[in-house]
């Protein structure tokens, strides 16, 4: 069967077609990913999640055979551990949208004055970061991290962000979550946690392949005093306060 010009052109137009579908479909995939992603750990506990899966990839020299994780809800984690981590992370978590705006101005100032960093990200950011993202620094997994936490802190409630970074976060090398590092380094549960544990167990968390909670450091006893002093100002009422 032999083409005539204007077939061969309707032929193209079709192809034109079907790719502009096909690129519409790929962007409105990709706009509603970050959406289901979020939607996906609102409703369901996560059996797994980036985080872990990096340490399989590229495991510390550290690393145990055999990890340990138990999920708990958050009314099973002591009010000590949950104070001690916003506290100790994130002190504007109960009033942000995902970000702290301030924290993140003054870090950009730090960076352009050539001065050192200090950390902005927030409780909802390094939960979606371990959830969803890679540890590599970068301006890419940032700008992904900052969309996410505003995503997550639009769909999911303070409580059950909370909930989330205390059962995924690594507190030593291998333990995953307070239950499993409550049960590992105090034998008792997440529940029955005392200011001055919770506030050691957040202490661990800037890097809890450097800080050990079974021989905490002299800058990891400041850490913890301070952690407590902070515990003490912010008062009970600020985890009461996730509620409403």
């Amino acid at each position: 069967m032999r083409l005539t010009i204007s077939g061969i052109r309707k032929r193209i137009q079709r192809a034109k077609l079907r790719f502009k579908r096909w690129i519409l479909g790929a962007v409105l995939l990709l706009c509603l990913l970050p959406f289901a992603l979020v939607a996906s750990v609102k409703f369901i506990d996560p059996p797994v999640w980036s985080w872990q899966i990096q340490r399989w990839i590229d495991t510390p020299d550290n690393y145990p055979e055999v990890t340990q994780h138990q999920w708990v809800d958050l009314a099973d984690i002591s009010d000590n551990m949950q104070l001690a981590v916003i506290a100790s992370e994130d002190q504007l978590f109960p009033e942000h949208d995902g970000l702290d705006w301030d924290s993140i101005d003054k870090a950009l100032a730090d960076r352009k004055a050539g001065k050192r960093t200090r950390g902005a990200s927030t409780i909802t950011q390094q939960t979606v970061k371990n959830l969803f993202l890679w540890p590599a620094k970068s301006y890419v997994r940032k700008g992904l991290e900052a969309g996410l936490a505003v995503i997550m802190d639009g769909m999911c409630d303070k409580q059950r962000i909370l909930e989330l970074y205390l059962n995924i976060v690594e507190f030593g090398p291998g333990i995953y979550g307070v239950e499993a590092a409550s049960q590992h380094f105090f034998n008792r549960s997440a529940k029955q946690l005392t200011a001055r544990q919770a506030a050691l167990l957040a202490s661990v968390l800037p890097n809890p392949y450097r800080f050990n909670v079974s021989a905490p450091s002299e800058y990891m006893q400041k850490r913890v005093r301070w952690i407590m002093r902070q515990m003490r100002q912010l008062g009970v009422g600020t985890v009461a306060g996730l509620q409403s």
